[in-house]
């Protein structure tokens, strides 16, 4: 990746508060309805809902492929991040809780992952990760992004 298409660790930050105030909306907006559904369902099941018309029927196909789609890309990316002993998690939870809420999580890890890339090497020499779910909180406070080497590309 050429020097100019990096973007600055301040900017990663700016972007990764960004996917996760996302998330929280996909969350929160999700849901929302989802419990004035179960409240009042209508006369319908839940998938009967998404199919009731053309127009929800267009836009539950347009979820379903780009939840399918953001699923691969959160596994491949996942697991070339090193985090193939957790990532797979957020699939079923893409689907039980909302793609708008699982994929703006991802790509806010994600964008923290990538910050943490921009660190002096210096600071993170003899930091080994081990890919498990706890060395989330270490892309906040601090440790190093497991299964990412400096030299590979973003």
């Amino acid at each position: 990746m050429s020097k100019a298409a990096r973007v600055p660790a301040r900017g990663r930050l700016t972007l990764a508060v960004t996917w996760f105030t996302l998330a929280l909306a996909g969350l929160v907006g999700t849901w929302s309805f989802n419990v004035a559904f179960m409240a009042d369902p209508q006369g319908l099941g839940y998938l009967e809902g998404w199919f009731a018309n053309p127009a929800s029927s267009s836009a539950a196909v347009d979820i379903i492929v780009v939840a399918l789609a953001a699923s691969l890309f959160m596994l491949v990316e996942g697991a070339r991040l090193g985090w193939a002993r957790w990532v797979w998690i957020l699939v079923p939870l893409s689907f039980m809780v909302a793609i708008a809420f699982t994929l703006p999580l991802f790509l806010g890890i994600r964008e923290l992952a990538l910050r943490r890339r921009l660190r002096p090497r210096v600071e993170r020499l003899g930091k080994e990760g081990s890919g498990q779910p706890g060395e989330l909180v270490g892309l906040v406070v601090g440790d190093d992004v497991p299964g990412v080497r400096d030299g590979d590309q973003a």
